[in-house]
């Protein structure tokens, strides 16, 4: 038995496995891209405090991009 911590795959390992197990479900490019970019907004929001100017600087979008996708999704400014 080895006492070396067993390494994390990389992250282009992990997406290409959901991107098959997506597939494989039949999920549609535009489900899985609208999916992606719902988690990945939502995530940068609650990282900046529900800040939206700040998320949308770290998002590389303008702060009424942010709102208008947020607001797409239904999705209110989560604070940590």
């Amino acid at each position: 038995m080895s006492d070396t911590p067993k390494q994390q795959p990389r992250l282009k390992d992990r997406l290409e496995t959901i991107c098959i197990e997506m597939i494989d479900k039949g999920i549609l490019f535009s489900e899985a891209v609208a999916q992606f970019e719902k988690c990945f907004i939502a995530e940068v929001v609650k990282r900046n405090d529900g800040n939206l100017m700040r998320a949308a600087s770290r998002l590389g979008i303008h702060r009424n991009t942010l709102a208008k996708r947020m607001n797409h999704y239904k999705a209110k400014p989560a604070r940590r």
